[in-house]
């Protein structure tokens, strides 16, 4: 029997019970619990074999919600938030007393974010508290974009997928912190750099620490299939190099042709950087299901949300 359901009122009897609950947001999917819960919290981290020295994001339904979680808001803070939210914009702030260590591995500082979904919106409106909910899929993973994918992760291990269809986004929440009130890009995601810039000014990007990051996203090795994957600036020429091997092709736009190819996605075909994100870990769900001994994927051009994509295959080919 699928774990897949659209009813919501099932959804919070179970995180009212410290139960796990699959969510969807426009990012990806979620995998959430009560955070005021140790019990729900410990299964979060269990489940998905993640380090407890990681932080999780805590997800409110509305701006008028965070100060209940923060003790202070910078003011580019604030006008990021006025601006992005509800959206793929993740702050990470000093936290309010109430947020329990486990969620921020002990830091002083909490992620919070408005997602941007109908359904996780009506959920978290009827909850009486917030909730965690890093990406529904085991530690270092591909995100989940599909109800599905999360059923094929935990079928077994958690109750309930709230389905909410596919994510419209298909990357993670860009993460903004905050150093003597001057603002940096802890992971790049679902906003792009450009897009933050135009709102706030040149902003530092520091999205990279692998002994106590500072928030989620930030390892070396993050977002992987279990095939190996190398990332390319030379397609053509890493057929030739790889010819021996059972590949799989991640395009952009162009396709390719060569013996060695058993699977091709290409992500968008006109070029668009939106729908190609929208897709990225659709399709690597699926060159990961072709038993390929190795995935080519091409490098994006270095703008907009080709950055977030090039450092999400990075991370998957480390």
């Amino acid at each position: 029997m699928s774990i897949i359901s659209k009813d919501i009122r099932k959804a919070i009897n179970l995180l009212q019970e410290d139960q796990l609950v699959a969510i969807p947001t426009e990012t990806v999917y979620g995998l959430a619990g009560n955070i005021f819960s140790e019990v729900a919290i410990g299964k979060i981290f269990k489940t998905k074999n993640r380090p407890h020295f990681n932080p999780l994001i805590v997800h409110i339904p509305s701006v008028s919600k965070l100060d209940q979680i923060v003790s202070h808001v910078p003011e580019k803070a604030k006008q990021l938030a006025d601006t992005f939210w509800p959206g793929s914009l993740t702050l990470i702030l000093p936290k309010s007393e109430k947020i329990p260590d486990l969620i921020t591995a002990g830091k002083d500082t909490v992620g919070v974010r408005v997602p941007n979904h109908p359904t996780t919106l009506e959920l978290l409106n009827q909850l009486p508290f917030p909730v965690a909910a890093p990406s529904a899929n085991p530690f270092n993973r591909i995100s989940p974009t599909k109800p599905e994918h999360v059923a094929n992760y935990f079928e077994g291990k958690i109750q309930m997928v709230l389905d909410g269809g596919a994510c419209e986004k298909g990357l993670e929440s860009t993460i903004i912190g905050f150093e003597n009130e001057e603002p940096i890009v802890y992971r790049l995601g679902a906003i792009s750099l450009e897009d933050i810039e135009a709102v706030i000014g040149k902003v530092a990007v520091r999205n990279t620490k692998e002994n106590r990051p500072d928030a989620p996203g930030m390892l070396l090795k993050h977002y992987a299939p279990k095939t190996k994957i190398v990332l390319s600036d030379n397609i053509d020429r890493d057929l030739q190099q790889y010819a021996s091997e059972k590949i799989g092709i991640l395009g952009f736009e162009n396709t390719y042709k060569h013996a060695s190819i058993s699977h091709q996605e290409t992500l968008s075909s006109q070029g668009n950087l939106q729908e190609a994100a929208t897709n990225l870990y659709q399709a690597l769900h699926r060159l990961d299901e072709q038993d390929l001994t190795l995935i080519l994927a091409e490098k994006f051009p270095d703008e907009g949300l080709g950055k977030t994509i090039n450092d999400r295959l990075k991370r998957a080919s480390s």
